[in-house]
């Protein structure tokens, strides 16, 4: 049973080493110096926090029972896998650091300069996205502008022509053949998927198999009948696969085409996308950290001891309610923005100041909003502070903020859970209308809410730019959906009423 219980921590440590030595290798490799951002810094902690959740979770039974039951259910793990793919995207983009670059000084030899440029791992993986950078507008696999200009043809004679752009299908000697060529390309990105999926397929199958003492044919053809376990290893691989053939064809098509378009400046929609997925996540799982020590302590409080100590945590969390929140964060965002200006001298480069920005966003959102589960605390907390057990406590002598910590937070924690999951969605939604009227992340961030703002200007054109809504849309709507699908799974595990029925 102890080896067993070993098991997580092992895995939870050689995660931590492993990405500490690829930390430290690509810093090595690319000559550059380190940066940690505030969101960095408490993206990586709560990174260690859901490692450290996994394994308490792995030595309670109870709670490894209602997980269990989770990963069984066909739509949230999958749900789940999709979730997993957006973080591990966050998780690279928060891996920041800034090129060293040498110059030869005659009098001091070489000197050692850092780039003004902010980078991240992501960054560098998506390097034909980032750079490959045209004019304006440029529609999805287009090869000559969106737009016409005027050339000159001869002296004093000009026409107003499509250009050519200068990366977008440049390989290409006859642009009639442009879409056999992207047919051919997907082809060889449909390989790259499936052999990706090979290597992460064919380890897993083979760990499964000298796990339960079996043959590496007779574990893969169980999974693939779905007969192998409760989990949905079919549901698991077919998500699985699809994401990396996705990923497979992005990789074929990217050095020769803008597979999304181009914006006004002439930069990557895909690029933009895929930028704005860690802006997200950080918006709906940073404003977490913020929201439940104010949520799960004032709440069981008020619940608990009631009298002078509920009146003024309820007068408090009502008098927050009745504050616009629109109102009370553009405020906020305003007031720091001032400050930020006033003090230049704080920020190195543009992304610490747009990182500062976000940070006291998500500070802001997670005040404002811990109001609702608070109120539900408490009122399970009163319900919990009647039961048997509690009062058998008292009677032995346990103080009451250890009974609090003992008693009634483990018994309250599936509801924390549930409401955590559930907001997340409406975190990321609220970042994209907060962005979108102006009081959002810093302009300069990538963000789906920038990316809606700078198209509602582009959807009065004609003919129609469509294509910088739609990536936003797409992003936000597939990570929204897939939150929801997961959050219903998790509510039908833990909710002891659920349960019953």
């Amino acid at each position: 049973m102890k080896s067993l219980l070993l098991k997580p921590a092992y895995f939870i440590l050689t995660v931590v080493l492993t990405v500490a030595l690829l930390y430290l290798a690509a810093f090595s490799f690319f000559s550059a110096s380190p940066v940690v951002l505030w969101t960095d810094a408490l993206v990586f902690v709560l990174l260690l926090s859901i490692l450290a959740f996994a394994l308490s979770a792995y030595n309670k039974p109870h709670l490894r029972e209602s997980w269990r039951r989770v990963f069984c259910h066909k739509l949230g793990v999958a749900a789940l896998v999709i979730l997993i793919f957006y973080a591990i995207t966050g998780v690279v983009d928060s891996i920041h650091f800034r090129l060293v670059l040498n110059e030869s000084d005659s009098s001091n030899g070489e000197l050692t300069r850092l780039s003004n440029d902010t980078l991240s791992v992501l960054d560098l993986m998506l390097t034909p996205l980032r750079s490959h950078d045209e004019k304006t507008y440029s529609a999805p696999f287009a090869t000559h502008s969106f737009a016409k200009e005027n050339v000159e043809i001869s002296p004093g004679v000009t026409r107003r022509v499509f250009q050519r752009l200068e990366y977008g299908g440049r390989h290409l000697q006859d642009v009639d053949g442009k879409w056999l060529d992207v047919f051919v390309k997907g082809l060889y990105g449909l390989a790259i998927g499936l052999l990706l999926f090979g290597l992460i397929v064919f380890p897993l199958i083979f760990l499964l198999a000298k796990a339960q003492a079996s043959r590496f044919m007779d574990i893969a053809r169980r999974m693939l009948d779905g007969t192998s376990s409760e989990i949905p290893w079919r549901v698991i691989l077919g998500v699985v696969a699809t994401i990396l053939v996705v990923v497979g064809m992005i990789i074929a098509w990217a050095p020769y085409y803008h597979i999304m378009g181009t914006d006004k400046v002439g930069q990557d929609v895909l690029y933009q996308a895929i930028k704005s997925v860690r802006t997200g996540l950080v918006i709906g799982t940073l404003t977490t950290l913020v929201m439940l020590p104010f949520a799960v302590l004032l709440g069981i409080m008020a619940g608990y001891f009631k009298g002078w100590i509920d009146d003024v945590i309820q007068y408090l969390y009502t008098t927050l309610s009745s504050i616009p929140g629109v109102l009370l964060i553009a405020a906020s965002i305003l007031t720091i923005q001032v400050y930020m200006s006033n003090h230049p001298e704080m920020f190195q480069t543009d992304a610490e100041r747009a990182d500062m920005r976000l940070f006291f966003l998500c500070l802001i959102l997670g005040i404002t909003s811990w109001t609702g589960l608070c109120r539900m605390l408490r009122g399970e907390a009163m319900k919990l502070r009647e039961s048997d057990y509690v009062s058998a406590a008292l009677a032995l002598g346990v103080r009451p903020f250890s009974l609090l910590r003992r008693h009634i937070q483990p018994n309250v924690m599936h509801i924390v859970l549930i409401a955590v999951v559930l907001d997340f969605s409406g975190l990321v939604l609220a970042e994209a209308v907060l962005s979108y009227v102006g009081v959002g992340v810093d302009p300069s961030m990538h963000s789906w809410g920038n990316m809606i703002n700078s198209a509602r200007l582009e959807m009065s054109r004609d003919p129609i730019v469509w294509w910088s809504l739609l990536a936003a849309f797409v992003f936000m709507f597939i990570l929204v959906l897939a939150a929801n699908l997961f959050s219903d799974a998790v509510r039908d595990a833990f909710d002891p009423r659920l349960r019953k029925q």
